[in-house]
């Protein structure tokens, strides 16, 4: 059964508002209540059945990714939609996840431009945050195939070089582009559940 799309993320319903009329305060809860419940249920999907993801939902994960945090709104992501499983086994050599992308059938590549355009000049300078807005991108992208009832699971690139250097050739990637990391993303296979990973003694308040 296929999820409400409320939950994509909190960020979403933050930025459009909440009225504080009673029946649109009430509505407002329920969305908020379905974007935590979205957030705690996401998990790590590793088997799938195959089925082919629709356009509609593609275009609404690419989207969610792309609403992320980004800082300085310098937006360093771009990403690569791979279909094609029977090619999987060059493009991803040597990576031991490459039976989870198959059973996907999808995997998208997640891929940072680690330079941005100096300001005032046409020159490109190192951007230190590409790291963390493609961090906020991808789970971005992994709570929006929650939400829509797909599974997902990031699997990482950066900083394995070995797996960086043979992607980033095989996909044709620009000199200053990494592919930060790689997301099977299809129809679950069987029932996932989430871990719980609440763990009260890592809070602090005040201090250490």
């Amino acid at each position: 059964m296929r999820k409400t799309f409320f939950a994509i993320a909190a960020a979403v319903m933050i930025m459009t508002g909440c009225s504080q009329k009673p029946a649109q305060e009430h509505d407002c809860a329920n969305k908020g209540a379905a974007a935590i419940e979205n957030i705690m249920n996401r998990k790590s999907v590793r088997s799938f059945t195959g089925e082919a993801i629709s356009e509609e939902d593609m275009t609404t994960m690419l989207k969610a990714a792309m609403a992320a945090p980004s800082g300085m709104n310098i937006q360093p992501w771009s990403f690569v939609v791979l279909t094609d499983a029977s090619k999987f086994d060059d493009i991803f050599q040597g990576n031991f996840n490459v039976g989870t992308f198959k059973s996907a059938g999808t995997v998208v590549v997640m891929c940072a431009d680690t330079t941005t355009q100096s300001r005032g000049s046409e020159e490109r300078v190192p951007n230190s945050m590409w790291r963390d807005d493609l961090g906020a991108s991808t789970e971005n992208f992994l709570l929006a195939a929650e939400a829509l009832g797909l599974g997902a699971v990031w699997t990482a690139g950066y900083p394995f070089m070995e797996r960086i250097e043979h992607v980033k050739e095989a996909l044709g990637l620009p000199a200053e582009v990494l592919p930060y990391c790689m997301i099977a993303v299809g129809h679950p296979d069987g029932e996932n559940q989430p871990k719980d990973k609440f763990k009260a003694d890592r809070i602090h308040y005040g201090k250490w």
